[in-house]
């Protein structure tokens, strides 16, 4: 079903709906995916007309207090359409890649799920595409919209691509670039390339149900950003570093996982995450890190000037603005973060 071009081909950035004729025929689609993000997707392309014969989603995991099982999502909604859900532990389990196989699927989509074995992904009859949250090749990884924030870029976007063994250098099919507003969180982003990508994955099916997809290596070559998946050691504010970057980093993580940092006011050291913050430039003499409290502003010492904090959710407590934060400490001249 793929036709590859040569690599220096254009990609089509696709932003026209699909049209339908005659040739359209209905595919039996098996969706995979866990997070809010894949659930447009999934009811987009069921919508569509596509036939989804399984949802394979991720195991119930606790959650809250009292650490009740809670289902992911993809399994809430697959659920509420009356779909079969599939949770395997182990991908490479034989009796799941055997409920697959009899399924007989046409395609499978994935959105934003675990790395699928080939015994999986070779299953549907047309091949298995991903609906990415970037430009490839540029931004491959977990994490991919997070860092694009973080690294100041001004355009992302969505590509679908067929899987290979590599995670992420499938031959692409489609993509779509979109423009990143100022100071835009990562919500946001989330937000609009969850639109995006629901409506690229619905004119991938199409191309594949009327026969003409065309497809475009990833240019190997090309130096690219990395995405790592984002942990407790790569998510804590550097005070040392310029005032750009800290506020595009608190608002890259805002509001999940969250920017954090620690801080105190003359007792120990508590946790608190960022949600919104602003940079203002200035000289000063401040050690990075140091804070100035005045007038129910809290400022924050970087080495280019001040990170402004906005909002924030200190260890314990819930999320609130800075000056309810600041009211419940009581005449605190200065903090510090680090």
């Amino acid at each position: 079903m793929k036709d590859s071009q040569s690599s220096d081909t254009k990609i089509e950035n696709s932003s026209a709906e699909p049209s339908r004729d005659s040739a359209f025929r209905p595919l039996r689609v098996v969706f995979f995916g866990t997070p809010d993000f894949a659930v447009e997707t999934l009811r987009r392309i069921s919508e569509a007309g596509h036939e989804v014969v399984a949802v394979v989603t991720a195991p119930d995991k606790p959650a809250g207090r009292g650490r009740k099982l809670k289902a992911s999502p993809v399994k809430e909604y697959a659920l509420s359409q009356g779909w079969p859900v599939l949770q395997p532990v182990n991908l490479k389990d034989p009796e799941f890649i055997r409920t697959l196989s009899e399924l007989r699927p046409d395609a499978g989509v994935v959105v934003a799920f675990r790395i699928l074995p080939e015994s999986v992904y070779a299953i549907p009859r047309y091949g298995t595409f991903n609906v990415h949250a970037s430009l490839l090749p540029d931004y491959r990884g977990a994490a991919p919209i997070h860092h694009a924030l973080i690294n100041g870029e001004e355009e992302t976007g969505v590509t679908t691509f067929f899987l290979e063994k590599k995670v992420d250098t499938g031959d692409m099919i489609l993509q779509k670039s979109v423009k990143i507003p100022p100071r835009a969180t990562f919500g946001q982003m989330h937000d609009i390339l969850k639109e995006e990508g629901a409506r690229l994955a619905e004119q991938t099916l199409d191309l594949i149900a009327r026969g003409e997809v065309r497809t475009v290596p990833q240019d190997h070559t090309k130096a690219v950003h990395p995405a790592p998946k984002l942990t407790k050691e790569n998510t804590r504010i550097d005070w040392h570093k310029p005032g750009p970057e800290v506020e595009r980093f608190i608002l890259g993580l805002s509001p999940v996982p969250g920017a954090w940092t620690t801080w105190s006011a003359g007792g120990p050291f508590k946790r608190a995450i960022l949600y919104d913050a602003v940079f203002e430039p200035g000289a000063h003499t401040m050690v990075p890190g140091v804070a100035a409290v005045e007038d129910g502003t809290l400022k924050v010492a970087v080495p280019d000037g001040f990170i402004r904090v906005l909002r924030l959710k200190p260890q314990d407590r819930k999320e609130m603005d800075v000056r309810d934060f600041l009211n419940g400490l009581r005449d605190v001249k200065e903090l510090v973060f680090k």
